[in-house]
């Protein structure tokens, strides 16, 4: 087994630096963590951690699930089968009603940035809160000016026009509606196998029969997937360019309002692009007069390691970026961003937004942003992800079952089969590597079309040590198949 955590150092303020060096260790979950080794796993132990939650009295997980079930949608899913009652956490560890601390290697679905109720930013909220927690944006206040120029000074080119809002969903929304109006087209090119939202206009760019009802869903066309491991070309990505150009020949009037696609496809199961696929598509869209949107939802902020955002990975700028998740660490916050001359449609008739821009959830991205910096997540996120990458692609040499690893950062895939050659998707066994992981105190997600992929984004605070925990856990449990 691999060394325990070691202490990082930082600059910044007293409190951000005692936050940097604790080694969280939980007495309660100290003697959970012991259940896996008296079970028959040796060596098998979490990084420690010197953090213990405060008591818990609340309702218990099955009194949660009843009341679940009697007054919310049941639309809501849960993962497990005995699902797990979160009260509390602090940088990558959770922890349960009953104490015991599990390692987060899925971030509130690449959600949690800069580290579960990271002091910075709790401060942020509190002292927002406490001064003004909403005044609509018919007033001025400074917070929502400030994060807007901090988001700006991120982004390249032209980019300076920031509109926010509440959720990615919304933010993908708005920037259809903003290439339509500026384009005085309405057909839109995205891709199978992506998530947008579940709009009723993100809902036709999703290209997932799993997330889409039978309601109206118009002039959205969806290209063939630049898939490496699954697509039909593998990693020639302009050979997949050219169905983009077929779409916009046969399948609209030759003009386009705009393509939209994520740099690394998220609820599709981590799929990256081929290279060569977003030059060559940019091209043929920008010559069908269309505009070029980039969905960085879920690879925006850090998170692939070699870049702020997944489009710098692939030698383009786009017109339009759209982002939320790791951009408030949790705080329900998206964004629009765009140039100024595109910006200027939104003028031609009233569009508003009650609680975008609310002080309270920009005066938080604010500090994510300063967090992301002065602890130099970027980085972590490219050094401990990549050593992640290769500690899981040694066990895809290990395993039959797993037929592909792939991702940048912290954001992974690691997709199960049962036949190597035919690709034929592990569903069953991905539902039970992921409870018996549970199990030993590691929790990630799963996606893709079939289920069948692990979704590995964890905070960006991730460690080394963590990463050889998590890796450790699913060795131990695909052993045991």
């Amino acid at each position: 087994m691999h060394g325990l955590i070691g202490r990082r150092v930082f600059s910044g303020s007293a409190k951000s630096l005692r936050w940097q060096q604790q080694r969280f260790f939980s007495k309660v979950a100290q003697r959970e963590e012991a259940l896996p080794q008296d079970n028959g796993v040796d060596g098998l132990k979490m990084p420690p951690c010197d953090y213990t939650p405060p008591p818990y009295t609340g309702p218990t997980a099955d009194e949660i699930l009843a009341q679940r079930k009697k007054y919310l949608s049941p639309s809501m899913p849960y993962f497990y089968d005995k699902p797990l009652n979160i009260v509390d956490g602090k940088r990558q560890y959770l922890f349960d009603e009953n104490g015991r601390r599990y390692l987060d290697g899925f971030g509130g679905i690449a959600t949690v940035s800069c580290g579960h109720c990271h002091p910075d930013v709790v401060e942020a909220i509190v002292n927002q809160t406490k001064r003004i927690q909403h005044s609509t944006i018919l007033y001025l206040n400074h917070a929502i000016g400030d994060f807007a120029q901090a988001l700006a000074n991120k982004l390249p080119g032209n980019l300076k026009v920031v509109f926010f809002t509440n959720s990615g969903t919304e933010a993908n929304e708005l920037a259809m509606l903003i290439a339509r109006l500026y384009t005085g087209c309405h057909d839109i090119i995205s891709l199978r196998n992506a998530y947008h939202g579940n709009g009723a206009g993100t809902m036709g760019a999703t290209a997932q029969a799993n997330w889409k009802f039978n309601v109206i869903q118009s002039g959205v066309h969806h290209a063939v997937n630049p898939d490496p491991y699954r697509g039909v070309f593998g990693s020639d990505g302009e050979k997949y360019a050219k169905d983009v150009q077929d779409l916009i020949d046969f399948g609209t009037s030759g003009h386009v309002a705009g393509f939209l696609c994520e740099a690394i496809q998220g609820v599709g199961g981590i799929v990256e692009l081929a290279p060569g696929y977003l030059p060559a598509v940019y091209n043929s869209v920008k010559k069908a007069g269309g505009l070029f949107i980039a969905d960085e939802v879920q690879s925006g902020f850090a998170r692939t390691g070699s870049n702020f955002w997944g489009f710098e990975g692939h030698g383009v700028v786009p017109d339009i970026v759209t982002m939320a998740k790791g951009i408030g660490n949790g705080i329900p916050l998206g964004a629009v961003v765009t140039t100024s001359e595109v910006a200027e449609v939104l003028t031609r008739r009233n569009y508003f937004n009650t609680f975008g821009g609310n002080p309270v959830c920009t005066a938080a991205g604010l500090a994510v942003l300063n967090v992301i910096e002065k602890e130099k997540l970027q980085e972590n996120a490219l050094l401990v992800g990549s050593y992640l990458k290769e500690r899981l692609n040694a066990l895809k040499d290990k395993y039959e079952l797993i037929g592909d690893v792939r991702g940048r950062g912290f954001m992974l895939g690691v997709e199960l089969v049962t036949d190597r050659e035919l690709k034929t998707p592990a569903k069953a066994e991905t539902i039970h590597v992921m409870d018996k992981m549970k199990d030993l105190g590691v929790l990630i997600g799963k996606g893709g079309f079939y289920g069948n992929v692990f979704r590995i984004t964890p905070p960006l605070c991730f460690t080394k040590e963590d990463a050889d925990f998590l890796v450790d856990a699913m060795d131990y449990t695909i052993s045991k198949i």
